[in-house]
């Protein structure tokens, strides 16, 4: 009789379940040892199957069961490190952070921080309402030096409450260089983990990358 040896394909599924590894490893493991058995005792006597082959399957398991452990390792430190962060940032509560992001209005002014090209001659601040209607168009200084957006008409009254995003247009010889999202601070209100990121949640729920924020202040 012959019998064919069994390759990585035909051995027990190894993939780490939601519960522990080591249980599941272990239950694949005695399945394993039960097909080593079988393929054993219905070996052809006057033509068994080299002790080698014999080897080479222990270590096509063993080799599986490593790197499911080895995963399971990773995994454990990826997590580790990620409530670690979590916890550092934890301080960032309550702190204004600085991103390429929209902010929430109360009333109270807003700060942006413009990084207008340097080849620029002229540079506007375009601020859009939550819709995209283009509500004010002003031109500012040349200029990475933070400004004050009071979110009144000219005429003083304040717009509504709500999110705004600031976009900075610089020109060149009434060419449009770039045209991007300026930087703004708002309040942190809460550090959230999702999908493996610190993701921060700001006034009026802007949600923005923590990797994103180039600056912390009080």
């Amino acid at each position: 009789m012959e019998l064919t040896q069994p390759n990585a394909a035909s051995l027990p599924s190894f993939a780490p379940q939601a519960e522990t590894s080591e249980a599941v490893i272990s239950s694949d493991f005695e399945t394993f040892l039960k097909m080593l058995t079988v393929q054993m005792e219905n070996q052809d006597p006057l033509d068994p199957t080299d002790s080698a082959e014999y080897a080479m399957q222990l270590a096509t398991f063993s080799g599986v069961e490593q790197q499911v452990l080895t995963n399971d390792l990773l995994n454990a430190l990826m997590m580790q490190m990620n409530t670690t962060g979590m916890a550092q940032m934890a301080d960032w509560v309550g702190k204004e952070a600085r991103s390429p992001m929209p902010a929430y209005f109360d009333g109270s002014p807003i700060t942006i921080a413009p990084n207008p090209a340097v080849a620029a001659d002229t540079v506007e601040l375009v601020v859009l309402d939550e819709d995209g209607n283009e509500v004010e168009r002003s031109e500012i200084p040349v200029s990475a030096d933070p400004i004050e957006w009071a979110g009144t008409s000219d005429d003083g009254t304040p717009y509504p409450n709500g999110i705004y995003e600031f976009r900075v247009v610089s020109s060149s010889n009434g060419e449009v260089l770039i045209n991007e999202t300026a930087d703004v601070y708002a309040r942190v209100q809460e550090v959230r983990s999702e999908n493996g990121q610190a993701i921060l949640v700001l006034q009026g729920d802007v949600a923005v990358l923590a990797s994103d924020v180039s600056a912390l202040r009080e």
